[in-house]
């Protein structure tokens, strides 16, 4: 499986799936989240309320269909908020990418992008989360899975995670 690192807009990545770095309530919220809810438009809140009225869990993720972006799907996956104190923030963590993944597979998608996953808002050191995800990604086996994206909004970001993958 290839792992590209890209600067860019996630809600404009042509890819089979976005991952959405969602609330537990699912309605939509800043940063990412907030972005691929105003890019998606009208058809994804109504479709969240629907399939997921009581929201989900910290560390799982959930599919829906990816209405006005260019992907055909979004994964929303809830990551850990770092100031949370009484959790395991990085197994949480590992399973947001974790499980995200195993969706994609599951419906024999061949290409995702994933934002940094609890870097804004939630706090998470961003070098410590980005070793997770590059970890988790690397571990996972997938079926149909070819090509993961990690999508950063700044030249910064993106040269830290080129670096993480090259050791």
């Amino acid at each position: 499986m290839q792992i590209n690192v890209l600067v860019d807009d996630i809600t404009k990545v042509s890819v089979d799936a976005i991952v959405n770095a969602a609330n537990v309530g699912l309605r939509g919220g800043g940063g990412v989240d907030g972005a691929i809810h105003r890019a998606a438009g009208g058809g994804l809140i109504t479709a969240l309320i629907e399939r997921y009225p009581d929201g989900m869990k910290v560390g799982d993720a959930v599919v829906t269909f990816g209405h006005n972006l260019p992907s055909m799907y979004i994964i929303h996956t809830v990551g850990p908020h770092y100031m949370n104190v009484g959790i395991d923030h990085e197994a949480l963590l590992e399973s947001c990418y974790r499980r995200s993944l195993e969706e994609a597979d599951r419906l024999g998608l061949t290409s995702i992008a994933f934002p940094a996953i609890s870097t804004g808002a939630y706090l998470y050191p961003f070098e410590d989360a980005l070793r997770v995800a590059i970890r988790t990604i690397r571990e996972f086996e997938p079926k149909s899975l070819e090509t993961v994206h990690l999508v950063f909004v700044d030249d910064e970001a993106a040269q830290k995670a080129l670096n993480a993958l090259a050791n």
